[in-house]
């Protein structure tokens, strides 16, 4: 009897040990460096290319007061050839600053209206995750919405993205990226 009430105990200690502790948000500071790594994929809108392979470079340096400047490049391969698909090379580079009244909020440093075709960007930081997102509407006054999770780890940076257009998720890529500069 007595062994199994220890081992109970133990079994209880055990989980509480392991057991995820409630993770403060990280600075946007540990974002910082330059990352490269891969993605795969997988798209609703492309009967041909429907998993495909990404190259990935994302760039992160401090910008203004409090602010962080993110440049990414993605090679992308969805046209064409299926079997020897065209190389594409997507990039982007978007200032932020802290918005005012918020807690790691950021916002885009540029004065954009979604509607004439630019994007807009705003990001955040939760917990061990830089989410970044992009707000443009079509020509045909669709949404079309990007969400960018980039997920610091032992690993290095785990990227989940997904992007939709009026509420249908049309593309979603995911992806490991690795510290090679800071």
């Amino acid at each position: 009897m007595r062994s199994r009430v220890f081992g109970g105990m133990l079994l209880v200690g055990l989980v509480l040990a392991t057991a995820p502790a409630t993770a403060k948000d990280l600075s946007i500071k540990a974002f910082f460096g330059l990352w490269k790594g891969s993605a795969v994929s997988e798209s609703e809108i492309s009967s041909q290319f429907r998993v495909t392979a990404r190259d990935l470079d994302v760039e992160i340096r401090p910008y203004a007061v409090g602010g962080f400047t993110l440049r990414w490049a993605t090679v992308l391969r969805q046209e064409g050839n299926p079997n020897a698909p065209s190389e594409t090379l997507k990039q982007a580079v978007v200032e932020f600053i802290p918005e005012a009244g918020r807690t790691n909020v950021w916002r885009d440093t540029r004065q954009v209206d979604p509607v004439s075709g630019e994007a807009y960007y705003w990001a955040r930081v939760e917990d061990q995750t830089l989410t970044v997102y992009s707000l443009g509407v079509s020509e045909t006054g669709r949404a079309d919405l990007q969400i960018y999770r980039r997920t610091l780890s032992a690993l290095g940076m785990k990227l989940d993205f997904s992007r939709t257009v009026d509420g249908a998720e049309v593309r979603s890529a995911r992806g490991q990226l690795v510290k090679h500069a800071n």
